[in-house]
C-alpha cells in the first residue's frame, strides 16, 4: 500500500498545491489550479481510512470522530509544511494537503505592487488581504509579516488556524498562537493579546462578529493589524465587514473602519499564457481622506471611481491589473474576459 509520506513527496516533486485523497479516485494533484489524476490505483474505503489516520495522534482521531471535521498542520522533517483538512464524504474518511513551501517569499517575488511595502510599514490600523481561497492570501500575508521582522523591532502575535509557514525571530519577536492547540477561538486568543503587549497582530482569518469586531478594537488601539478575508473585491471586503453587525450597530462600525482602514490588497491566481505557472493579478485599495469619507457617508459604490483615479496613491482596481497582465502578454483574453467585473467597457478598452 502506497504511504502518505510518498504521495506527499509526490505533491512537492511535481510544484502541487494540493493533494485530494478520495474513495475510489487514485491520488489527485493541482497543480498550476488544474486537476490531475496520478496513477492507475484506486483507493479502497478501507485503505483510504488507514492512511489517513496513520498521520493522526490519538487525541486528533478523537477529536475527528467526534467532529467529522479536523483541521491541522503537518510537518515532515525536513520537507514542506502541509495544511490538513479530515472529513467524511458519503461515510468515507477522506483528506485535503495544501502545501505551504518552508521558505517564505519575499514581496516582490510575489508580483505584489510596490504598495503593498508600504502598507506593511504602517505604525497602526488595518491592513487586509482579501480573495477567494487558493489564491496566496496566506503566502502574501506571510511575505508582509517577513518584510517586519527583517526591518523592525517589535512583538508580533500571529494567531493561525492552523499554522502554516513557520516564522523565526530576526529582528522581531513572533508567536504564532495556533487554534484549538493553544488557544480556543480567534476571538478569545484577540481578546487576551492585547495584553500581551503586541505591535502587531496577524489574524489568519475574519471569520465571524466577535472576531471582527475584536480586530476593529485592535486596530483602533494603536496597534498594526493584518487579517485575511474571503472577499472578491475592496468595496464588497468593506460591505462585508460592516453587514456582519446587527443594524443598529452599523453606523458606529463604519465610522471605527473609516478611522482605522489602513488599505486592502484583493487578489487572484491565474494561469500563466504558457500553460506552466500562475500569475499573480491584486486590486489595491488606500485609505485616503476620500475613501475615509465615503465609508463613513455609506456611499461604498462610489469607492471603485476613486480606486481608478487614485493611481499616484499607489491604487488600482482589478480590471486595470488584469488589463496590464493582458498587455504584457502574461495572461490571455479567456482568461480576463472571465474575471473582468464590466466586460463590455473592457472590450472597449
Amino acid at each position: 500500500m502506497i504511504e502518505i509520506r510518498d504521495l506527499l513527496l509526490m505533491c512537492i516533486e511535481k510544484k502541487a498545491s494540493d493533494l485530494h485523497l478520495t474513495e475510489n479516485e487514485p491520488p489527485i494533484l493541482r497543480i498550476d489550479g488544474k486537476m490531475h489524476r496520478m496513477g492507475t490505483e484506486r483507493f479502497s474505503k478501507d485503505d483510504l481510512k488507514k492512511m489517513i489516520y496513520s498521520v493522526l495522534n490519538n487525541m486528533q482521531k478523537e477529536k475527528f470522530e467526534k467532529n467529522l471535521e479536523l483541521d491541522f498542520s503537518l510537518a515532515l522533517t525536513g520537507l514542506d509544511r502541509f495544511r490538513v483538512n479530515i472529513h467524511q464524504q458519503k461515510g468515507s474518511v477522506e483528506g485535503a494537503f495544501r502545501r505551504v513551501p518552508l521558505e517564505i517569499p519575499d514581496i516582490q517575488q510575489l508580483g505584489l505592487p510596490p504598495v503593498a511595502i508600504d502598507l506593511a510599514r504602517k505604525p497602526n490600523g488595518l491592513v487586509l488581504v482579501t480573495g477567494p481561497t487558493g489564491v496566496g492570501k496566506t503566502t502574501t500575508l506571510a511575505a508582509v509579516i517577513d518584510l517586519i521582522n527583517n526591518e523592525r523591532e517589535c512583538m508580533m502575535v500571529c494567531i493561525e488556524d492552523p499554522i502554516e509557514f513557520i516564522h523565526v525571530n530576526k529582528k522581531s519577536v513572533i508567536k504564532q498562537r495556533e487554534v484549538f492547540a493553544d488557544t480556543h477561538s480567534f476571538a478569545e486568543a484577540l481578546k487576551h493579546t492585547l495584553r500581551q503587549d503586541p505591535n502587531v497582530i496577524v489574524v489568519g482569518e475574519m471569520r465571524d462578529l466577535e472576531t471582527i469586531s475584536t480586530t476593529l478594537t485592535a486596530a483602533e488601539t494603536g496597534h498594526l493589524v493584518l487579517a485575511t478575508l474571503h472577499t472578491p473585491d475592496a468595496p464588497q471586503t468593506i460591505e462585508r465587514i460592516i453587514d456582519v453587525f446587527p443594524p443598529h450597530q452599523q453606523q458606529q462600525v463604519r465610522l471605527q473602519l473609516a478611522d482605522c482602514l489602513q488599505g486592502i490588497i484583493s487578489q487572484l491566481l491565474l494561469p500563466h499564457i504558457s500553460g506552466k505557472g500562475r500569475v499573480l493579478s491584486t486590486e489595491v485599495l488606500v485609505c485616503t481622506p476620500g475613501i475615509r469619507n465615503l465609508i463613513r457617508e455609506q456611499e461604498i459604490e462610489q469607492i471603485p471611481t476613486l480606486m481608478q483615479t487614485g493611481g499616484q496613491f499607489g491604487m488600482r482596481t482589478m480590471d486595470k491589473c488584469l488589463k496590464e497582465l493582458f498587455q504584457n502578454g502574461v495572461i490571455s483574453l479567456d482568461v480576463v474576459m472571465s474575471k473582468v467585473k464590466n466586460p463590455e467597457e473592457f472590450k472597449q478598452l
